[in-house]
């Protein structure tokens, strides 16, 4: 496809735009001043988009103009694009701040280590702006954050990585769910009690087999997409999980959680602090950076 076939199969942008704002507004007016132009524009731009897509993305009640169901299927599909534009042209005029630093991490440590711990930082650091951010370990080469927390065995291509939390799993509970279950003297015990699942049920199946516990070759139980969701249902009494200690020994010690055995599995897997390889950090990155090993380093 040459370069004006693509531009003839390209949608009108400035007509999508104007559709995104007249869909998530519900009215032509309040498009209208957000786009600062004429409501007339607004109705031109709304049918050149549909004269461009063949169907009618709008129909009129009243005085008013309302989305037809084609019309909102494709505000479905076009919306969550203009999030990602305005979240990122929002992120580029923020780093523009020189003392802003962005870091991602997984949910788990973020929440049960990072986060406690990071007003320390800015006490030390007033000045510093942290943008604290997800990461996806699904997706982690598309992460842009100066910083990140990750999950897995260290190796990610462009990027700097060193140790930060390693060590083995072990079993957890809630003290309700042990007083509702009673005594839990050996692992064995573990098979006929509900399990919580961390993404794949192989992880207990894989514990279980390094203490000698013979157990059915398919474990039932509530199966998490992450850690916290997994810690988080542990924590209500509806199982036992599979935990790091570094991430709960707040909750051990202020009796929220219980460890059932020392026995832990390490899968090789650990956590890791992370850099880009193409890049230098700023003054304040560095400073988040040197932190997290000297506070957080387990």
């Amino acid at each position: 496809m040459n370069n004006i076939e693509q531009m003839q199969n390209d949608p009108p942008l400035r007509a999508v735009r104007t559709f995104e704002a007249f869909a998530r507004h519900g009215g032509v007016n309040s498009a209208a001043r957000e786009l600062d132009v004429s409501p007339s524009a607004i109705s031109h731009q709304l049918r050149l988009l549909e004269e461009f897509l063949g169907q009618s993305l709008t129909s009129r009640q009243g005085r008013n103009l309302i989305l037809t169901d084609e019309g909102r299927e494709y505000y479905r599909a076009i919306r969550s694009a203009f999030a990602v534009l305005r979240s990122a042209t929002e992120h580029v005029r923020e780093q523009s701040a020189t003392r802003q630093v962005t870091i991602s991490l997984i949910p788990m440590f973020g929440i049960n280590l990072f986060i406690p711990r990071l007003g320390e930082f800015l006490a030390e650091n007033p000045a510093v702006d942290v943008n604290v951010t997800y990461a996806n370990h699904r997706s982690y080469p598309s992460d842009a954050a100066d910083i990140s927390i990750r999950f897995g065995t260290g190796h990610w291509p462009g990027y700097h990585s060193e140790p930060l939390m390693s060590g083995g799993v072990t079993a957890w509970c809630s003290p309700s769910f042990k007083a509702l279950h009673g005594r839990i003297d050996t692992p064995q015990a573990l098979v006929e009690l509900p399990l919580l699942h961390d993404e794949e049920r192989g992880t207990w199946m894989a514990w279980l087999q390094s203490v000698g516990v013979r157990h059915p070759t398919a474990l039932q139980g509530l199966l998490f997409e992450d850690g916290q969701l997994a810690l988080t249902a542990a924590l209500n009494g509806l199982g036992c999980a599979l935990l790091r200690e570094p991430l709960v020994t707040p909750l051990r010690d202020r009796g929220e959680l219980i460890k059932l055995f020392d026995h832990g599995l390490d899968d090789g897997r650990a956590y890791y602090l992370c850099r880009r390889a193409d890049g230098e950090l700023s003054r304040e990155g560095l400073n988040l950076y040197s932190w997290i090993k000297r506070v957080l380093l387990t």
